[in-house]
């Protein structure tokens, strides 16, 4: 009468999958904190330009609306037609690289060409590169698995892949994003079984030319001596720095109260973008920031948690891919809460999902739908094992039944 044969009666056609749901909650929970906080930041920061108050907000609205699209469309999408055309993403990627440097399309912002000009917006290539990187290496490493683990020369493709997108970046310049992209290069190929000594001996070479370019300019090298001391020189090399830290100082244990800063009202530098943790730290306190890092680190638990699932499973692209896009946000994450702590030298690099940003929060959503979309694919294979397991139990007929069977029909 009120359906609960009918659902009785329904089969089970085949194996489900579902999104990881702590992971959704923190990745949600992160975007509803940056639209808290790109509000509180960023007021100051449009009316000190005469653009209108809610200018930022409004802005980082539509972009995280078009965000979110990315995103669903990731999560409907099979993984298996994102590795097909992994090649030609990484060539798409290198012509947006390169594109940056042609004259009048390539925007140059701050003595940076980091920027396309695309008319009616601009448009960072290196935020779609990341994704594209991951996507990539995760499919290198399912195709060559032997060769990754066994082999020295195994390894080249891959890092030479990344030597050119680092040089790319160098030129740009973009020195944080060269970073990153080298760290979750060596990861995701140290987790796709590569020995220890291979990658020691393949990265090598590269730091004596990672300390090249990071001494080569005047500016690089007072980034990373004044984060030292920066007291030594407050109002000019050490600016920065100083206000974040005296923002997060005021901040205490619970915060001076959403909306209260001093330090947002033009002291601290870039303060709904790069600095914005500096905000939370002194609006929100010590418990905002447990609270916005806790969000952080279940993010990147349950990205690596699902990849190692995934790898058990079969599932080795969903799991390299849920590998390296958990590093990729959980690196950026720390390079830069650690800028805005004084433990590492000055960076553009934004806290993902949460600072202020056109391109990156629209990619940062899409490469989180397609980690979801990743722990979607590894949850069906592990439902499709335990499936399996159950189905000849299942196939079994039970004793009991099978002699009263017998039973009704001697009577019969």
């Amino acid at each position: 009468m009120f359906g609960f044969g009918t659902s009785q009666a329904q089969r089970r056609q085949g194996p489900r999958g579902k999104f990881d749901l702590p992971l959704l909650v923190a990745l949600v929970g992160l975007a509803c904190v940056g639209v808290v906080m790109v509000a509180s930041s960023s007021i100051a920061v449009a009316d000190s330009q005469h653009i209108g108050e809610f200018y930022f907000l409004k802005h980082h609205l539509m972009y995280l609306a078009l965000g979110l699209v990315a995103a669903g469309v990731a999560m409907r999408t099979e993984l298996k037609v994102v590795e097909k055309y992994a090649f030609l993403l990484m060539l798409v990627a290198f012509i947006m690289l390169l594109a940056v440097f042609i004259p009048h399309f390539g925007m140059k912002l701050n003595g940076a060409r980091r920027w396309l000009n695309l008319g009616v917006t601009t448009f960072q290539p290196v935020e779609a590169v990341k994704l594209i990187l991951v996507v990539y290496i995760a499919s290198y490493l399912v195709r060559h698995r032997e060769s990754i683990e066994t082999r020295f020369l195994g390894l080249i493709k891959p890092i030479a892949v990344s030597g050119i997108i680092v040089l790319l970046l160098l030129a740009q310049p973009d020195f944080g994003s060269a970073t990153l992209v080298i760290a979750v290069t060596i990861a995701m190929v140290w987790l796709g079984g590569a020995r220890p000594i291979f990658l020691f001996l393949m990265g090598l070479p590269l730091m004596p030319l990672l300390a090249i370019a990071a001494t080569s300019e005047s500016y690089r090298m007072k980034r990373l001596t004044t984060f030292l001391h920066p007291w030594d020189h407050p109002f000019d090399d050490g600016f920065q720095l100083t206000q974040s830290l005296m923002a997060i100082g005021r901040g205490e244990w619970a915060g001076v109260g959403l909306g209260s800063s001093v330090l947002k009202l033009s002291y601290l530098p870039e303060a709904h973008t790069d600095f914005i943790f500096a905000v939370i730290g002194e609006e929100l306190g010590l418990l905002g920031i447990v609270g916005v890092m806790c969000l952080f680190a279940l993010v990147l638990w349950r990205g690596l948690h699902m990849g190692l699932k995934g790898v058990e499973v079969g599932q080795r692209f969903a799991g390299y891919i849920a590998f390296g896009i958990s590093l990729m946000i959980g690196l950026q994450t720390m390079v830069s809460i650690g800028v805005n702590l004084g433990a590492l030298p000055t960076k553009g690099l934004t806290l993902p999902l949460i600072s202020y940003g056109g391109s990156s929060i629209v990619l940062t959503c899409a490469m989180a739908g397609v980690l979801l979309r990743a722990t979607f694919e590894i949850n069906r294979a592990l439902d499709a094992r335990h499936m399996a397991t159950r189905m000849p139990a299942a196939a079994v007929p039970d004793a009991n039944t099978a002699t009263a069977r017998e039973r009704e029909a001697v009577a019969a």
